[in-house]
């Protein structure tokens, strides 16, 4: 398995488990099923709703012997309800405590956006707090004290901008080791990922195969299908594998961790075994070409009416 490392030698392994979306009640089996195939890498949120389940799931594996603890890569997300940099602690406390851990091995700002802390997601202007008022400057710092006090052993964002990134890095003088972003042959942020790369800063790409079990209303009419794409199809055809391998191996070849999501165990295994395709110079070349700029996951329910926070502030 091919890994990221870290400056003090830690190993991520680049493939995981994305666990966004994955029901309770099957979350629990897909995770141990995982261990048992050899995915090590599990990637969670707060906001999931799921990481009680999936601490049972890594709990009762190291308990039964099919994994160690210090075998498996288990990164988590700060919600944004708790960016004050005294909340930090209580959002990964949270998380730890649900996912029966003493650590976590990444811990990533989900959003670059602030929520009031009684508020899970927003529905109204009311329902934000604007960066004048908790700078992400004062939400890094809480980041910081996590890793100094032995909660994550490192740290991240996710869904950050090259701007964004920027002002972070300049504001605090801590570069984040990690940002995770969505990325897919229709939406390949090579700005983003040149950026990063030059400032030693890995990449994980979230909704790889295109996150089509989203809910209805979040979806466009007219959205693409990546498994079914003409290119893809044609690609995984030659090399005897599924559209779903292509796109998970597209981007581990890229240098970019990569966590699909699945509660299947057939479809765990698939994804687990794309590892061992190599695709040819020629077919990535071919994948470039499909290079869109269009985002599934859109993030248009920060910018409502009113929001301190605009499309333009969180994508560039």
């Amino acid at each position: 398995m091919e890994t990221l490392k870290f400056k003090n030698n830690d190993e991520m392994p680049m493939f995981g488990l994305g666990t966004w979306k994955s029901d309770k009640g099957e979350v629990y089996k897909a995770v141990r099923d995982a261990i048992i195939i050899g995915y090590k890498h599990f990637d969670c949120a707060w906001v999931y709703e799921n990481e009680s389940e999936i601490g049972d799931a890594l709990s009762d594996a190291i308990e039964n012997g099919d994994i160690k603890r210090e075998e498996l890569w288990i990164t988590s997300k700060l919600w944004n309800n708790r960016h004050g940099k005294e909340q930090v602690r209580t959002g990964i406390e949270e998380s730890l405590k649900s996912l029966k851990l003493d650590y976590l091995d990444l811990y990533l700002i989900h959003w670059p956006v602030s929520l009031k802390p009684d508020v899970f997601f927003p529905t109204k202007p009311e329902d934000f707090v604007s960066l004048d008022e908790n700078p992400l400057a004062e939400t890094w710092t809480g980041m910081i004290k996590c890793v100094e006090e032995g909660l994550a052993k490192h740290i991240g964002v996710s869904n950050f901008s090259i701007k964004n990134l920027k002002k972070l890095i300049t504001n605090t003088g801590f570069k984040p080791e990690m940002n995770q972003i969505e990325m897919h042959p229709m939406l390949q942020q090579k700005d983003v990922m040149n950026y990063c790369m030059s400032e030693n800063i890995h990449l994980t790409a979230y909704s790889p195969l295109g996150s089509m079990d989203r809910i209805p209303d979040s979806k466009a009419d007219d959205e693409p299908n990546l498994l079914e794409h003409t290119v893809i199809v044609k690609i995984a055809e030659k090399n005897n594998c599924t559209p779903a391998q292509v796109l998970i191996k597209w981007a581990l070849q890229r240098g970019t961790a990569v966590i699909p999501k699945s509660t299947n165990r057939e479809r765990l295994k698939q994804n687990f075994d794309a590892q061992n395709i190599n695709l040819s110079e020629n077919d990535m070349n071919e994948i470039a070409k499909l290079d869109k700029n269009y985002r599934f996951l859109k993030g248009d329910f920060w910018a409502i009416k009113g929001s301190p926070y605009s499309l333009e502030f969180l994508w560039g």
